[in-house]
């Protein structure tokens, strides 16, 4: 392996933060010579077909970060999205992720993922993207990730969807019309409404 293609893989992974093979293949580059530079310690292998440098430090969300590359188009939803607006005090040990109701469900390869199925409107609606790790992560917005809440509440439970809202409202995390407007997208206006005027 030159030199030079080295040099070129851990620039694209110091400024990506994680690489998949995929990730380099399109440039011309065998996605093998990723596990190359594994064996010979220039990568660390994170998860089956993801690598960083080694030694990085993995922040507080990193799994987000390891979830996104290997469900590119899904979007981090629900007990994982209210994690990380610090919306709930509960802990997933699986990743939630939205992915669209004829995606391919992605393979389980070490990870815990928990997949959930989201119409194309619901899909696009009250996505921010963040950085984690250098990576781009999808993430529904605090008011979205409330209204998902009440819409799977026979997933996550009642009790959850009270506590984020409550949580969203008291923290001022954002505002009232964003909440009816994704209950509305979600439609579950009429189940949340008495709870927001019991918060208001």
């Amino acid at each position: 392996m030159g030199t030079s293609l080295t040099d070129k893989i851990l620039d694209r992974v110091r400024k990506a933060g994680v690489l998949r093979p995929r990730d380099v293949e399109g440039s011309g580059i065998p996605g093998t010579y990723l596990a190359r530079l594994a064996r010979r310690g220039l990568l660390a292998r994170i998860g089956r077909g993801l690598y960083t440098l080694p030694g990085t430090p993995a922040g507080e969300h990193h799994s987000l970060a390891e979830a996104a590359k290997r469900v590119p188009r899904g979007v981090v939803c629900l007990l994982s999205a209210l994690r990380y607006h610090g919306l709930t005090t509960q802990s997933p040990f699986e990743v939630w992720m939205a992915i669209g109701e004829k995606d391919r469900r992605p393979k389980a390869d070490g990870q815990a993922l928990r997949i959930v199925r989201y119409s194309p409107q619901a899909l696009r609606a009250g996505v921010d993207t963040h950085e984690i790790d250098g990576v781009g992560v999808s993430i529904f917005s605090p008011a979205k990730t409330v209204a998902d809440c009440f819409k799977y509440r026979n997933k996550i439970g009642i009790d959850v969807a009270i506590e984020a809202l409550k949580d969203c409202v008291q923290r001022r995390r954002c505002s009232a019309d964003e909440l009816v407007r994704y209950a509305r997208v979600c439609r579950v206006w009429n189940v949340m409404r008495p709870y927001m005027e019991a918060v208001a």
